[in-house]
């Protein structure tokens, strides 16, 4: 344990307030998979320009990483953080009024200013999680956030399916049926619905931000908790090619996280089930991840290693994803959903292999992992453009099984690369 946190009255407080930061990332997060199906309705949209909700989302990530890195590197990661919810709030004032107006470019780019405050968020608790103790048992900490992430995730479909999206299978049949004018009423208050919620968000946000400003979060100096090893010291990012690597592997990870979670959704809806249980089915995926963080819990680092974790897990995603090739309805949906359990410890240990070492550049390091979430971006929207016109099942796979793949070999070769010692 780093000695900034081994010195520090009340160890287990970092813990504690960062598995809430943990929560907030997933509550926001997992909100976009039935995000899509109320856009799809409320702006009358095509899959494929509701999947720009993940679009706008992840993109932020890219696009404001290496920002996040330059303010924390002038605030330090606690304030960071603190501004991080603030834009957060922001954003979610800025997505509930602009879709009560149904003007989707402006929610959109409420999303990307969440999305935004999330990427400042993330470039601080992910390495700050990552060295607060042992690098070997990062993965096992980050398995504990993401158990907060997850709980928060499952929780998310269900509250905005009781506040927003019920009764959605018959609002469709009264739009498809309604003249113009009652057309456009019924979808100025289906859209309106998502206000008060927003707004409650945003408000929620800027206290949480308030409460961090001033909690006993402690600063953590990482070029002396996570200092470079062999003979990189001193030299850039680009002498660490297990970094790179690293980030790739971020890209694929999240992008078949995104499409089990959010995508989940509109794949069973190519087998025609209904929209009234569609909307949850992201909730099973979440749940599916909450066992696997557990199982990692568990098992990383007394039973396995995390890369040998990280191998696993991979060839399960691999083996999922045909099984659900195979099969049709419910049961391919359900291995859809168990791709939750395969990928629940990647990021945990995807993470801690790509930033050990890094030292005085483990802030930009994170910022260029967190720029690989906008994988979550592009294969999901890849999907949604490739299945107007082949069969949406083969699609998933072809998209999937090179994802996982690659993650395998991060697993087995890629996370030792340019490294003397692992």
């Amino acid at each position: 344990m780093s000695a900034a946190i081994a010195n520090t009255p009340g160890k287990h407080t970092p813990m504690l307030i960062i598995g809430l930061l943990f929560f907030i990332f997933g509550f926001v997060t997992w909100m976009n998979g039935p995000l899509i199906q109320f856009v799809e309705l409320a702006f009358e949209l095509d899959t494929v320009n509701a999947f720009f909700v993940l679009g706008a989302f992840y993109f932020s990530y890219f696009f404001l990483a290496l920002p996040s890195a330059a303010i924390l590197r002038a605030t330090g990661m606690k304030r960071g953080m603190a501004i991080g919810l603030f834009v957060m709030a922001l954003g979610a004032l800025a997505f509930g009024q602009f879709s009560v107006q149904r003007w989707y470019p402006g929610a959109l780019a409420g999303l990307f200013v969440i999305g935004g405050g999330l990427a400042l968020l993330q470039t601080a608790a992910n390495p700050y999680i990552s060295i607060l103790g042992p690098i070997e048992s990062a993965a096992q900490r980050i398995a504990f956030m993401g158990i907060c992430n997850k709980v928060a995730g499952m929780l998310a479909p269900f509250v905005i399916g009781a506040l927003v999206m019920h009764g959605l299978g018959d609002l469709k049949t009264q739009v498809d049926a309604a003249d113009a004018t009652t057309r456009t009423a019924l979808l100025d208050a289906f859209a309106a619905r998502v206000h008060l919620p927003y707004l409650g968000m945003a408000a929620a946000l800027a206290a949480l931000g308030v409460w961090i400003a001033r909690s006993p979060l402690p600063e953590v100096q990482s070029a002396q908790a996570n200092a470079t090893s062999g003979g990189n010291a001193g030299r850039g990012v680009f002498a660490f090619p297990h970094l790179w690597l690293g980030v790739l592997c971020i890209f694929t990870y999240v992008g078949v996280e995104v499409m089990a979670g959010d995508a989940i959704g509109t794949y069973g809806r190519g087998f025609g089930l209904p929209p009234d249980q569609t909307k949850l089915f992201t909730a099973y995926t979440l749940f599916a991840m909450l066992v696997g963080y557990v199982s990692g819990l568990v098992l990383i680092p007394r039973v396995v290693s995390q890369q040998r974790y990280l191998a696993f897990s991979a060839l399960l995603g691999i083996v999922f994803v045909l099984c659900a090739y195979l099969t049709h309805g419910y049961v391919s949906v359900g291995f859809v959903a168990a791709l939750g359990f395969a990928n629940a410890m990647m990021w945990p240990a995807i993470f801690p292999l790509a930033i050990k070492g890094l030292g005085r550049l483990t802030e930009t390091g994170s910022a260029l992992l967190i720029m690989g979430i906008a994988g979550g971006a592009i294969i999901p929207q890849a999907f949604a453009i490739l299945s107007k016109e082949h069969d949406f099942q083969l699609v998933f796979a072809a998209l999937m099984t090179p994802c996982y793949l690659y993650i395998l070999y991060f697993a087995v070769r890629g996370y030792r690369a340019g490294q003397k010692s692992v």
